[in-house]
Order: C-alpha cells, then sequence, then structure tokens
C-alpha cells in the first residue's frame, strides 16, 4: 500500500495556457492517421462513379478490369454480400440499382496497390437507363416540404403572436432575400478507412468524429452485436462536421474487407469528397423585421429554404438562431426543403447558425441604417434576459458585455460617416459588426478514471481528438477535479473499446466529455478519500455515466454569444474587397486552455472570411455536378486574405452548461463572422450585398441596386410616378 496525496480538488490546471500534448506527435510525422494505417496483406479499393446524375444501373461488365494483373475483385449490385440494415441509403453501397446523384459509388475495385484499383476502376464498364435529373433549389417548388420537428431541444419551427398584421403597422420594415451558396468541408484528412474481418468481429480504422456511434451503425449494417465491431481513431485532421456521420466509404471498405478475406484500405480522393463527404446546403433566406422608430423589434418572420437529396432528410434549420437572438412579441420561423438528385449535405461547422446568422445579422444592419441608429446600439436596444421562445432565463447570455468591449477595443466611436477614403481615391474603409450565438449541448456519455500504486492517474474515454486539443482539456479537467499535477494524468480517446462517449459536434465535446470525466473523478477521489488516501498496489478505478444527470429537463436556455467586428478596405475600381481587421469578442463559459480556445475562435472566424469572400461551390445544372470539385477549383482564405484576427472573450463562469463552468467554443467563431464582412462593405460603399461570397460579380449587382433605390427615392422625393 502507498500513500496518495490528496489535496483539495482545484489543481490549477483548469485556465491554464497548456499546449497541446499531441504537438511534438504531429510536427514530427510520429502521430499516424487512417490513411497511415499499414497491415500485412493490405489490400486497396478505388470506386466506380456513377456517370448519371438520375437513373439507374441496367448493366456491369467487370471482365476487363478482373483480367488486370493485382486486381482481387470487383464489387457490385450484381456481385455484392447483402447488408443486414438499408434503411440509409447512403450506407447501403451497391443494394439498388437507382442512382440518385452524379458520382454516386456504382462500383468497386479491389486490388494490390492502389495504383492497380484505380487504372481497373477506369475499365469497368457500366451501362443505364437515364432519367431527368432536377439539381437546382428553387422557393416555387411543387414538392417543397416542411423540415421534420426533431431538432434538439426546439422545435424546427415557431409562431408567436400576428406577424403580418405586425409588420404591415411597424414604423420601419426591412424585407430582404439573402442567398448562401454549397460549401464544402475539405478537411486537411481525406477521408479514409482501413477495415478487416476477424473471427466474426470486425475492426475499422476510420476518420471520424465518434467512434461510438460509428460502432453501432456498423453493427446494424451488418447486423452483428456491437461488441464484435471496434473502431479505432486516434488522429483525426480536421472534420468540421464532414465526419460525424459515416459515408459511403466505410461501408465499402467493410465490404471489401468482406469478399477480399483480408484487410482493405479506401481513401476518398479530393474531388471525390466534394460529393460523397456532404457539404452545407445552400440557403435562400428571407427575412422581414418589423420596428418602433428608436429600433426595438415588433415582429420578426424568418423562412429559410434548403436542399435535400433523394437518399437523406438533412436539415440545416438556417432560421433556428433568429429565435433565441432578440425580443420581439410577433415572431415566426418556418423551414423549407427540396430534394434533388444531389449528393446529401450534411453538418458543416455551426449547421443552421453560420448561414442564418448571415441573414439575420445582415437584416439587422440594414433595419440600423433605416433607422438611423448605430448598428451596436440597435443589438443593445433588442437585448433580452429571457430566452424570447422559450421564455426560460438564459443561464448566461452577455451578449451586452460583448458588443461593448468589442466597440471599445476595436475603435467603433472612430466609424466614420462618410468612411475614410483609400488612399488613392480608389475605394473606402469600412466598419461592420454582427452578433453571434451557438446553442449548448450536453449529451451522454461515460469515463473511467484509475489511479495506479504510485499516484498516476489513467482517464479513458471514446472521444475524438479532430484538432481541438481535446486530449489536453480532459487532462487538465481531470487534473483539476483530482486535485494533482497536470503531469500525473494521463488521456486515453479514439477507440470505441473504451466507455462510449458521444461525437466531436455542435461544440459540444468538451462540455459532455468533461462532465463524464468530472463525475468519474469525482467518483474516484471519494473512493481514495475514503481509504484515507492509501493505495492498494493494484490501484483504484472508478467510472460514470451521465445519462441520468442530463434527462433532467432544462430550467435554462443555453447558449454562447459573441460579437464579430470586421474592417473592410474596398477598392471600387477592381471591386477587391480585402479584410484588415478582424475581433471576435465572446461569451464562453470558463476557459479550460486558452491556448486551444484562441486556436478554435481564430480557426472559425477564419472560416467566416472565407465563407464571405471566398467559397462558393458551383453546381452544373446540365449534368448535376460540382465544378468547383477541388482545392484549384474551390477558393479558401489564405494568409493574404485575413492579415490580423483577434479573438477575446469576457469573464464568465456558466454551472448550468457543465460543471467545469465551461460552454463549446469549437463553432461560434464562424457565426457572425460573415454578417460582419458584408455589413462593413456596405459602410465603405453603400452597397448591399445580400449573395454570398461577397466577389465582383455580386459588388457589381449590388452597386447596381443601390443606385436603381437612390433613383427610386429620388423619384418618390419629386412626387414622380416610379
Amino acid at each position: 500500500m502507498t500513500q496518495a496525496v490528496v489535496r483539495e480538488a482545484g489543481s490549477g490546471a483548469l485556465g491554464a495556457a497548456v499546449p497541446r500534448r499531441e504537438a511534438p506527435d504531429k510536427v514530427t510525422g510520429r502521430a499516424r492517421y487512417t490513411g497511415d494505417v499499414a497491415l500485412p496483406g493490405l489490400a486497396y479499393v478505388a470506386v466506380v462513379p456513377a456517370a448519371i446524375a438520375h437513373g439507374r444501373v441496367t448493366a456491369v461488365r467487370p471482365e476487363r478490369a478482373l483480367a488486370h494483373a493485382g486486381v482481387l475483385a470487383v464489387i457490385h449490385g450484381g456481385a455484392c454480400p447483402r447488408l443486414h440494415q438499408t434503411s440509409d441509403a447512403d450506407l447501403a453501397v451497391f443494394q439498388s440499382s437507382s442512382v440518385t446523384y452524379l458520382g454516386q459509388f456504382v462500383a468497386a475495385v479491389v486490388a494490390e496497390s492502389p495504383q492497380i484499383a484505380r487504372e481497373a476502376a477506369r475499365m469497368v464498364e457500366v451501362d443505364y437507363a437515364v432519367a431527368p435529373h432536377r439539381v437546382e433549389l428553387d422557393t416555387a417548388a411543387a414538392d417543397l416540404h416542411r423540415s421534420p420537428d426533431r431538432g434538439p431541444h426546439f422545435p424546427t419551427d415557431c409562431s408567436h403572436g400576428d406577424v403580418e398584421a405586425a409588420l404591415s403597422h411597424a414604423p420601419v420594415r426591412v424585407d430582404a432575400t439573402y442567398t448562401t451558396p454549397p460549401y464544402h468541408h475539405h478537411a486537411l484528412e481525406p477521408h479514409g478507412t482501413v477495415a478487416y474481418w476477424q473471427a466474426g468481429g470486425l475492426t475499422v480504422h476510420e476518420t471520424t468524429q465518434g467512434p461510438s456511434g460509428t460502432r453501432d451503425i456498423l453493427a446494424r449494417l451488418f447486423g452483428i452485436s456491437p461488441d464484435r465491431v471496434r473502431v479505432i481513431a486516434r488522429h483525426v485532421g480536421g472534420g468540421f462536421g464532414s465526419k460525424a456521420a459515416p459515408k459511403a466509404q466505410l461501408a465499402l471498405a467493410a465490404v471489401a474487407a468482406q469478399v477480399a478475406g483480408r484487410p482493405v484500405k479506401t481513401v476518398l480522393t479530393r474531388e471525390q469528397l466534394s460529393v460523397v463527404a456532404g457539404y452545407r446546403t445552400p440557403t435562400i433566406q428571407r427575412v422581414r423585421l418589423g420596428a418602433e422608430a428608436d429600433g426595438r423589434l415588433s415582429a420578426v418572420s424568418h423562412v429559410a429554404y434548403e436542399q435535400t437529396s433523394m437518399t437523406s432528410d438533412h436539415a440545416e434549420y438556417a432560421a433556428a438562431p433568429t429565435r433565441t437572438m432578440y425580443a420581439a412579441p410577433h415572431r415566426e420561423t418556418r423551414h423549407w426543403r427540396e430534394r434533388l438528385h444531389v449528393p446529401s449535405p450534411t453538418w458543416m461547422r455551426a449547421p443552421g447558425e453560420c448561414p442564418g446568422m448571415f441573414a439575420l445579422e445582415s437584416a439587422m444592419d440594414e433595419l440600423a441604417h433605416a433607422c438611423g441608429i448605430d448598428p451596436v446600439e440597435l443589438r443593445l436596444r433588442n437585448d433580452t434576459a429571457n430566452d424570447p421562445h422559450s421564455g426560460l432565463p438564459f443561464s448566461s447570455r452577455n451578449l451586452a458585455a460583448c458588443l461593448r468591449t468589442g466597440a471599445e477595443r476595436f475603435g467603433w466611436a472612430e466609424r466614420e460617416s462618410p468612411p475614410a477614403q483609400l488612399a488613392g481615391g480608389r475605394g473606402f474603409v469600412g466598419m461592420g459588426v454582427a452578433a453571434s450565438t451557438i446553442p449548448q449541448y450536453r449529451f451522454p456519455s461515460r469515463a473511467n478514471a484509475q489511479v495506479d500504486g504510485r499516484g498516476r492517474v489513467t482517464v479513458r474515454i471514446a472521444a475524438v481528438d479532430i484538432g481541438t486539443g481535446a486530449r489536453t482539456a480532459l487532462a487538465q479537467i481531470a487534473a483539476d477535479t483530482l486535485g494533482v499535477g497536470l503531469d500525473l494524468v494521463a488521456v486515453e480517446v479514439g477507440d470505441s473499446a473504451l466507455p462510449s462517449a458521444s461525437w466531436a459536434g455542435r461544440s459540444s465535446g468538451t462540455t459532455s466529455w468533461g462532465t463524464a470525466v468530472v463525475r468519474a473523478c469525482e467518483a474516484l477521489r471519494a473512493e481514495m478519500a475514503r481509504r484515507g488516501g492509501a493505495l492498494p498496489s493494484g490501484g483504484l478505478e472508478a467510472a460514470s455515466d451521465t445519462l441520468d444527470e442530463l434527462a433532467a429537463p432544462r430550467t435554462h436556455s443555453q447558449h454562447a454569444f459573441g460579437a464579430q467586428f470586421a474592417e473592410v478596405a474596398v477598392d471600387t475600381v477592381t471591386r477587391e474587397v480585402r479584410v484588415s481587421r478582424l475581433l471576435g469578442v465572446f461569451a464562453i463559459g470558463r476557459v479550460i486552455n486558452p491556448v486551444t480556445v484562441r486556436s478554435q475562435l481564430i480557426g472559425g472566424m477564419t472560416m467566416g472570411v472565407s465563407m464571405a469572400l471566398c467559397e462558393e461551390g458551383v453546381l452544373d445544372p446540365r449534368y448535376g455536378h460540382f465544378h468547383t470539385r477541388d482545392l484549384a477549383a474551390y477558393r479558401v482564405a489564405t494568409f493574404a486574405d485575413v492579415p490580423e484576427v483577434e479573438a477575446c472573450w469576457v469573464d464568465e463562469e456558466d454551472v448550468d452548461t457543465s460543471p467545469m463552468g465551461a460552454k463549446g467554443v469549437g463553432e461560434i467563431g464562424i457565426v457572425g463572422t460573415a454578417a460582419a464582412v458584408a455589413n462593413a462593405v456596405h459602410h465603405a460603399t453603400g452597397w448591399r450585398v445580400r449573395d454570398l461570397p461577397i466577389n465582383a460579380r455580386h459588388l457589381v449587382e449590388a452597386e447596381a441596386a443601390a443606385g436603381r433605390e437612390a433613383a427610386e427615392g429620388d423619384r418618390a422625393a419629386a412626387g414622380e410616378p416610379g
């Protein structure tokens, strides 16, 4: 027996600026990703994509491919094991002859090398019966349908009061339509899988944001017990939501391993990522605001149109954040979707809030302009202590502090009207602001905490680190709860064989997993205290399960808030827009690690600038494919586009959201950033850009629209007919 040092909880680990534990492995190349996994006898898979956007496969002729040296098998609808469950059509590879989008997997080749597999895949001949396709989102389409009422902790649609009557009587009104294009994730690590079967059990190395959930889906897909499936994801190189739900390459790898009788690997190409890995749906959003002359809202209407595929019912919920942001007695949100012959959209960083807040915060800027009120002041006047939708008090809401702090730090009081002129007189410099919010979730998770006979602690949980620093944050949480030094705590993650954990998404990882770790460490600490600090040679361990704890109804509305400020320079000759400064101030609860938190916030804000100025998925209506299939055609922001970004936070602790007092930070940085940039462009030029990205074409259209509005105003002032 040895004596462990049991101090008061609170080791000083929480709040400490600690470098990521895995950083040396990543910068030296020791970190192994899915594509790096090498196993004896490994075979490789290449897919044959559908050459049509709609129809069915009538014949597959694999003879030429099978005759190629090194080819082990060709898998297709006529030569494929039957899956146990096929309700998810995106995972039910080769179970149907139906084709619902261009690029869908219709066959696959298993070979001795990736080069042979790719070459042989081009030899597989496929015949089709072609049917007409539709790929363009249309708000007047006859087959629009409402989103299902299944959003976590909120209804998808809502209505309070009489919106139409309130809008008709409002002294000041805004009625505008905003659009966002498709967005692709393009994580640094492509989606890939290594799979093998052994003694009736399946093991996969997978690019996933949720090993536990992926394990359960695979078990249902193949009709086996979850304890016969193991999913390993030691390191995941970015996901942004695209790796949250399993994709077709996972099911394909598992099937191919069955057929080949040996381990197989498949890694999607960069072009395939724009198809199979999902994308953010384009949106068309109509926002109507009614307000008194002093800017106080009386009515808010937000209706969003989105697209989904023939095989998925994914919803973006772009109007959802409007229910929470500002108080108004008359409110409505609506979501409509259209099924098209397109790949299935999926979650992308801040799903719903990201495109939805672009529309709402752009409309709020238009309202401020119409009322002649400063945009920061307008938002402060419409702040609220209770959630406008549920009526519940917020667990914490420091939006006003974010706005005031940001205005002071950014020099908002020096915002000029008219704006400052660029050197040479070729354009102007403008400032814009937007607010942001993200709902806070905690999902049930389990954790195990073990202390050995020497006082060293190991925490185990099937969480996954997608580059956010989860290993480091969980170690800090454990050290603080146990009152031990951070150097005494090890963390094991990234394996479904560990205690089950929720996925890494919706800014919920740290709050969900951290709660489970706190409870496991509290139980371990109690057992150590009961023994007077004496440890048996074999050590002690304790486990937790937060399912019951999180089942209780919420007594507060839980959200993170923020405010983004942007300064832009617009060259009115070349139509070039440059973001010269960007500041984000956030209310995100207790900050566990300022190093990783700042990284997440700046990363999100950088993605927001990219959304505002660069990114645009372009779909070809004739053939149904994305023109922007790789990083040569799909432009993302570079260092030159984002020269100066600052992220900070207000002092806040929210124990209703997590026992650590922390909130999620992974997504809020992107929310509001695009609107702040667009609002800054309007301040600089007087041109209102309602369609992203803010490129030369949209600026020319905005300039023309501003000219028409000015001409109509002049005619009205002169009493002339319109």
